[in-house]
């Protein structure tokens, strides 16, 4: 009868403390800040496509808004992000037997500038850089759509890692 009553005592008070912990399955944790704040990226490579720097801010805001409870705000957010596009290129990847290009390398770098007014000790500038493989048979406009869809799906998920998520 003791040892029983010990036994649902110890799992009573697990269970008490363990309410006490919020579990989050974005991997973002507590973040102290209630707004973000995602200012337009300018496309600064020497290689222009048009639009791709409309996409890529719009897929940002877009992976903060379905990760976290964070207000999108125009100005005066606590989260800041800034930035540009540095590179844009299309690179030959490998040769076939006549040694032409039988596939293609699509790559995108951006440079951001996050701040925290909250926790300035989380501030950072980096480059993030990603690429997407296709046929060379094909021309960059047939792929743009699918290969802005992986690249920024990959670069947007970074950054959400390195400013907010703390795995």
């Amino acid at each position: 009868m003791r040892l029983t009553f010990k036994i649902f005592t110890i799992l009573a008070l697990f269970t008490i403390v363990s309410c006490n912990v919020k579990y989050n399955f974005t991997g973002t944790g507590k973040i102290n800040a209630k707004s973000f704040q995602v200012n337009y990226f300018q496309n600064n490579a020497e290689i222009v496509e048009v639009g791709i720097e409309r996409i890529f801010t719009q897929k940002l805001k877009n992976i903060i808004l379905n990760q976290t409870n964070l207000n999108l705000v125009t100005s005066g957010g606590d989260l800041l992000y800034e930035g540009e596009i540095v590179d844009y290129r299309i690179s030959p990847m490998s040769a076939n037997a006549e040694q032409l290009s039988s596939q293609n390398r699509m790559t995108i770098t951006v440079n951001v500038r996050y701040s925290n007014k909250n926790a300035e000790e989380d501030n950072f500038e980096k480059r993030f850089s990603f690429f997407y493989d296709y046929d060379a048979n094909k021309l960059p406009a047939e792929v743009l759509s699918e290969a802005l869809e992986f690249i920024y799906g990959r670069i947007t998920q970074d950054i959400f890692n390195e400013s907010l998520a703390k795995w």
